[in-house]
């Protein structure tokens, strides 16, 4: 049946109830009568499967509900809240978002959490138990609570890896934010086998092995988000230290004009994205958000008339319309071995995760001398770097030449929260060590991070840094004389107008988007 048909009958269905036991319908649940405090006490598997959400509108409790004949669950309301309240109908749907909504939003943290632990079980008092215990001990309830905690305000925070680390006599755990490290509240160090092991066992790893490294997944749900979790132990001499990334396959994924390309760039990007063959390598090093912007140009392409494939290590979103292959190195399948299958697949763009060997740079570069366009990445740490970086693995200069179209690097710098940013002037030594940017800064202000409510350490959120080398006929014929080296390379690009890291920072200092110290970290002193 049709979606709109079954709507509109739920619709008319509240129009009548409503009607008949003289109640109001209320069609959309704003935030603003959303109140956490309400269901602090409230089991969100209660309110699910009653379908019944307790709210706040015009000043009075009210009671969200689809069956008006359902006295006895609204009376059970009633008592747990200890609270009148008055039913308003709403549609299933909307009252099961207005539920995710609402218990996502809940104060309730870990810090609180592992204070009660302490409270009620000091750990003067708790002797640990036998090794073969531990799959018991972390089903305890306590534990498996501590860990959906610690994970729910890791996504709340937006972070994108959990850190559990143990030391001799405590247990640290730390959120990477923006591609910061920030310390959390420290579990009580009994609990660190316990929650070590009930993470063993959501990622299906052997919680008997302690002396080897194990790599494993997890899935979770947040009402209807799915997040994966990537779960990495290593054995240190205090136990086994384990970090989570997380990944949120249903989490929006930024278009190109929201990574922070200028227009410029934007413009060439775009147009090279769209050539029928050839390699696009996009370079950084680990973290810089090499994946997020070859996943952004594979959105810009045309999905319904050509066939796009990809090959990574890992699959980290599900992008629709793309097939999308995890690399397993312990079946055989390597970059390397995928490739060559996809190949077969008459596929019109490629996505290589990484090229790391002689072996898939030769495959990848068949590949779009045969009509293929080809989408990589490199380790290196910037444009002209990459060229050298193919040559050094043994692809001949003719090859690059003739199969490279561009090479991208990029860098993520923190941005500044618009709420709280300060202006600032860059003093006569900062000033010095810009060259021949000094003159341009001293003219204009440039901005400072102070810190409010809204954002952490006066940032929010991150944006890219980039310099895209084109290989224009010239770049091409130098790569091809044998004798180019990355020096040689860049400053040809210069000439021929590239816009180097350096450029990009100095324009989003200028204009307010980071700060001095985000650029050197990013970029380092050197390239200054």
């Amino acid at each position: 049946m049709d979606p709109n048909q079954n709507l509109s009958n739920e619709t008319s269905q509240l129009q009548q109830l409503a009607l008949q036991f003289k109640i109001e319908v209320i069609n959309d649940v704003s935030d603003d009568m959303l109140d956490p405090s309400l269901v602090s006490d409230l089991p969100v598997e209660w309110a699910r499967s009653h379908l019944m959400l307790p709210i706040k509108h015009l000043g009075e409790f009210r009671a969200l509900i689809t069956d008006p004949k359902n006295i006895n669950a609204q009376k059970q309301l009633q008592l747990l809240l200890n609270q009148e309240l008055t039913p308003m109908l709403a549609a299933k749907e909307t009252i099961l978002n207005a539920i995710e909504r609402c218990y996502f939003r809940r104060k309730e943290t870990a810090s609180e959490f592992i204070q009660d632990l302490r409270d009620q079980s000091p750990e003067a008092e708790i002797t640990r138990r036998p090794a073969d215990d531990l799959l018991q001990m972390a089903e305890n309830a306590p534990v498996t609570q501590l860990i959906n905690l610690i994970l729910l305000e890791a996504v709340k925070a937006r972070a994108s890896d959990v850190h559990i680390e143990p030391y001799e006599s405590r247990l640290k755990i730390r959120y990477r934010i923006d591609g910061m490290l920030y310390d959390q509240a420290s579990p009580p160090k009994n609990l660190e086998l316990a929650l070590i092991s009930r993470l063993k066992v959501m990622a299906h790893m052997d919680i008997a092995e302690k002396r080897l490294p194990q790599d494993g997944v997890a899935r979770v749900h947040i009402g209807k988000r799915e997040i994966d979790i990537r779960i990495s132990t290593v054995p240190i001499a205090e136990g086994e230290r384990v970090v989570l990334r997380l990944l949120d396959r249903n989490s929006t994924l930024l278009p190109l004009a929201g990574l922070g390309l200028g227009p410029d760039l934007m413009e060439k990007y775009n147009r090279l994205i769209k050539e029928p063959n050839g390699i696009i390598l996009v370079c950084g090093p680990t973290g810089s958000g090499k994946t997020t912007t070859l996943y952004a140009a594979l959105q810009q392409l045309d999905k319904t008339r050509i066939n796009i494939l990809t090959i990574e290590d890992p699959v980290e979103y599900q992008l629709p319309d793309i097939g999308q292959i995890q690399v397993k190195p312990k079946i055989g399948l390597t970059f390397a071995n995928g490739l060559r299958h996809i190949l077969r697949q008459d596929p019109d763009v490629i996505l290589v995760g990484e090229i790391r060997d002689l072996e898939t740079a030769e495959i990848a570069i068949r590949a779009s001398l045969t009509g293929h366009l080809v989408f990589s990445t490199l380790h290196t740490n910037d444009a002209p770097s990459a060229v050298t970086r193919m040559t050094d693995m043994g692809i001949p200069p003719y090859l690059c030449a003739a199969s490279l179209r561009a090479a991208v690097a990029q860098r993520l710098v923190r941005r500044l929260c618009p709420s709280c940013k300060l202006q600032a002037k860059l003093m006569p030594e900062e000033l010095a060590s810009f060259g021949a940017y000094a003159k341009k800064l001293s003219e204009k202000p440039v901005w400072t991070a102070k810190g409010c409510k809204d954002c952490r350490d006066g940032f929010r959120g991150r944006t890219g840094l980039f310099e895209l080398m084109e290989i224009t006929p010239e770049i091409s014929e130098t790569i091809r004389a044998e004798h180019a080296n990355t020096a040689m390379l860049r400053r040809l690009a210069v000439n021929q107008g590239m816009k180097t890291l350096l450029d990009d920072a100095v324009e989003k200092l200028l204009e307010g988007e980071t700060t001095l110290p985000e650029i050197l970290r990013s970029i380092g002193q050197g390239a200054v």
